[in-house]
């Protein structure tokens, strides 16, 4: 495989409506900031995910999960990184670090699973089927 690329994390504010009666940003959020994140990394990549989806490729969940460190507030920033340890061509692994950019302080550290399937929920081999794609992904993955 080519030489890993890197991307640059995923950034943004954190909005109120993320936040719950105690004033933090409610768990639920830090898995949708994961979520956020890799769609960045396809645009980043080159393969918007509206690309993606026309082509007949949809990139499900297969699981995911999240560790709590510290809590985050409304208006605070934080910053997504995140690692590929595994790629197969049909599925992919991602390891994830959510940080306050401004202190580099981790707030959580999170991880998740994913497949490649067809409209019709029919496992895809992106070697063979898409070998562009399988390509560029083979490029951000830790080896």
């Amino acid at each position: 495989m080519e030489e890993m690329q890197k991307i640059k994390p995923y950034s943004r504010k954190i909005a109120y409506y993320e936040t719950d009666q105690m004033g933090v940003v409610h768990h639920s959020n830090y898995i949708r900031w994961m979520e956020e994140a890799r769609l960045d990394f396809f645009e980043q990549a080159g393969l918007p995910y509206s690309e993606i989806e026309k082509r007949g490729i949809i990139i499900p969940v297969l699981s995911a999960s999240c560790k709590y460190q510290y809590a985050m507030r409304f208006g605070q920033r934080f910053e997504v990184t995140m690692r590929f340890p595994a790629f197969t061509g049909v599925k992919f692994h991602v390891l994830y670090e959510i940080r306050n950019p401004e202190t580099g302080k981790l707030h959580a550290t999170g991880e998740s699973s994913h497949g490649f399937v067809s409209r019709d929920m029919i496992p895809i081999r992106l070697k063979k089927e898409h070998p562009d794609v399988y390509e560029i992904m083979s490029k951000y993955v830790e080896e």
